[in-house]
């Protein structure tokens, strides 16, 4: 199962069953929107807080993909997930809601496909039958906790990124039918010294190459082996450092092949500076867009790297660099 030092090889290949995504009204307005299961027409959920809206935002994820496989909570043994927001709350609170045993994580934006590896290894090894896995994140939540409230109209530079409000899982299962799980790539955390909070895609560039290139060189597979492989939210400054890093190490990825889920995500009318990005950006492009283009037949393998900065409020208040990491799954029909 073990491959090289880093990557999994699932020779039971989980598959992903159902999935359930859930957006809001600016994600309803974007480029996916007919990946969506739900949208929410404003941001606040009904909820008294933005936090409280992250949380039904998973929450209603979570209950969606269970109704879709036919299965009740009871029959999920264990539900992973992670998001932006301190000591996870927003997943925590909503395992609360749903009853089911939680393993909380954090990669920050990497956790979607964090989840994903670790549900399909638990799988692959007959340790449960269905796992929820997934994530989410809420653009006010986020600016609350990182940057600054929305209300205080603070001005931000074209290398920042707009944080989506969005929850995307999947249901892995060795029963039923849907795309496989086959390999799984834990990324290492990578500090090339980059401080500014508003260039999150150049921090965590080298971090996704890092992991793509290990991923090929203990998979052995051949660089064309996928239909498409996408980071999850470099956004255009860090989706064109990649592409650099990789012309610079002469490796030959299919450079076509290659998309950006914060690329994907809005129209460039939404004025979202760099891209989109969070939690909630690569999980709900790999559990909507991509999943139902796979199901289409329009691809039978994709490579989804999640890349996260691995910043805390604190942290940055202390004058820290900012370390990033990079999660692989692939997925295939």
């Amino acid at each position: 199962m073990l491959q090289g030092r880093q990557t999994w090889m699932f020779e039971n290949e989980p598959k992903i069953i159902s999935s359930g995504v859930v957006g809001g009204p600016f994600e309803a307005a974007g480029n996916l929107a007919e990946d969506f299961d739900l949208f929410f027409d404003d941001i606040w959920l009904e909820q008294k807080s933005f936090e409280q809206a992250e949380q039904r935002l998973l929450k209603e994820a979570c209950e969606i993909a269970i109704k879709k496989a036919g299965l009740k909570n009871t029959d999920i043994n264990f539900f992973i997930s992670g998001d932006l927001l301190n000591q996870i709350i927003s997943s925590s609170f909503t395992a609360r809601s749903l009853e089911i045993p939680f393993m909380g994580i954090f990669g920050a934006c990497s956790s979607s496909m964090e989840s994903l590896a670790i549900g399909s290894a638990l799988v692959n090894s007959n340790l449960a039958d269905y796992i929820i896995c997934g994530a989410s994140s809420h653009n006010a939540a986020a600016e609350k906790q990182f940057r600054y409230p929305t209300e205080y109209g603070g001005q931000k530079p074209p290398t920042a990124q707009w944080t989506v409000t969005g929850a995307g899982v999947g249901i892995v299962s060795n029963r039923g039918k849907g795309p496989k799980v086959t390999a799984a790539t834990i990324g290492k955390v990578i500090d090339m010294g980059i401080s500014d909070p508003f260039n999150m895609g150049g921090a965590m560039a080298p971090a996704a190459v890092d992991t793509i290139e290990t991923h090929f060189n203990e998979t052995h597979r051949p660089l064309d082996y996928y239909d498409l492989i996408a980071t999850g939210d470099l956004g255009e400054v860090g989706y064109t450092i990649a592409r650099d890093l990789f012309k610079k190490h002469n490796f030959n990825l299919p450079l076509d092949k290659y998309v950006d889920c914060g690329l994907l995500i809005y129209k460039p009318e939404q004025q979202v500076f760099s891209g989109g990005s969070g939690c909630g950006c690569s999980a709900t492009v790999t559990f909507g867009h991509f999943l139902n283009r796979m199901k289409k037949g329009e691809l039978k393998k994709i490579l989804v790297v999640a890349t996260g900065a691995l910043l805390s409020p604190l942290s940055y208040q202390q004058k820290e660099t900012i370390p990033c990491i990079a999660n692989a799954v692939a997925i295939e029909m």
